[in-house]
């Protein structure tokens, strides 16, 4: 219908928590015109969760973005010699079973050609002499995908995406990125770390592009486990602690110190990697997520990483229709949504 405005929900399921944001495209602008979250009691509880926080989240739309995540999501960024996109597909299926510890068929498979600045000649065009190009292969165990597309419909949603967390990450970032008044510099390495309950996802990205992501398995529960092993308090008291210091931010910064160390030293390694790979350095990290917020962890990571962290605000650049939304409740939690906004900016390619 002429003038109807295009909406996409961006459904982020975590092991803890749901987070939902809808984006609307209004001129040339997305807005926010959604917003609601549920925590997660057990994985039974996921579907009641979800429907949980879409019933107060003033969401209309049933288009929904979501993304799978875990040991069943295999991300690898390989080196092929150059060929078409036509010939990319067809070569697919042969270059992944060199990487993939699954059955083919048992997986979805897919790739993209990832931009290479450095291959490229003086007047843009590739260079004759480039032997390889850079392909990213994402390969997903097809059960996974069938119960996220069952989850979703059971609830009367309608998924027309299906894509990986940490490359939502990264959408959310450029999403900012557009937004900003800041003038970009496409030669830039940023690294953007998300920290949530049982994971921390790494989006490595040079300009748009990812080049390398990694979920690393040290996150906010092993936190609230370190503070109740040295508090000698209940996990539920620990969690409780966690969000809410309540003049305890010393103790508790001794009690996960061990962690974040552990956690920093992961995270160093995969910038030691992709620095290796790529013969260029992380300039810039950003850190998100609902465990980023702990007492301890930019004075830790700064020191590992011998660099400065900036903590970021995926909604920061975006207009909030305030009379569907609760926003003081989307602005205490905003640092969780990097996720759910990037799913849902895939409104502007869905």
């Amino acid at each position: 219908m002429l003038g109807k405005k295009k909406s996409l929900l961006g459904l982020d399921v975590g092991s803890s928590e749901i987070k939902a944001v809808e984006l609307t495209e209004i001129g040339d602008q997305l807005v926010i015109t959604g917003f609601g979250r549920a925590k997660v009691q057990s994985k039974e509880g996921t579907r009641d969760a979800i429907a949980d926080a879409l019933r107060r989240s003033g969401i209309k739309t049933k288009r929904v973005a979501t993304a799978v995540s875990g040991r069943s999501v295999i991300v690898r960024y390989i080196n092929m010699v150059p060929m078409s996109d036509e010939e990319l597909k067809s070569a697919l299926r042969f270059e992944a079973d060199k990487y993939i510890p699954f059955d083919l068929d048992e997986v979805v498979l897919d790739c993209s050609r990832l931009e290479d600045k450095s291959a490229e000649g003086k007047d843009g065009k590739e260079a004759k002499d480039n032997k390889e190009m850079k392909v990213l292969l994402v390969a997903v165990k097809r059960n996974v995908i069938d119960e996220h597309v069952q989850l979703v419909q059971g609830l009367g949603l309608v998924p027309v995406v299906i894509d990986v967390d940490s490359f939502a990450l990264g959408n959310a970032f450029e999403l900012n990125s557009l937004n900003s008044p800041r003038v970009d510099d496409e030669e830039k390495v940023v690294a953007l770390v998300d920290i949530g309950a049982v994971k921390t996802n790494i989006n490595i990205l040079k300009g748009s592009t990812s080049y390398f992501s990694r979920e690393v398995y040290l996150a906010g529960n092993d936190f609230t486990e370190s503070i109740a092993r040295h508090l000698g308090v209940d996990p539920a008291e620990a969690g409780e602690l966690k969000a809410n210091p309540e003049g305890r931010q010393e103790s508790l910064e001794e009690s996960i110190l061990p962690v974040l160390d552990d956690l920093g030293n992961e995270i160093h390694l995969s910038f030691d990697y992709f620095e290796n790979q790529f013969d260029c350095e992380v300039d810039d990290v950003y850190i998100s997520g609902g465990s980023a917020s702990v007492p301890g962890l930019k004075a830790s990571f700064e020191r590992i990483f011998d660099r400065r962290i900036q903590f970021w605000d995926p909604a920061e650049n975006l207009e909030i229709k305030s009379d569907r939304i609760d926003i003081q409740e989307l602005k205490d939690h905003r640092g969780q949504l990097a996720v759910a906004i990037g799913l849902a900016s895939r409104l502007l390619d869905a």
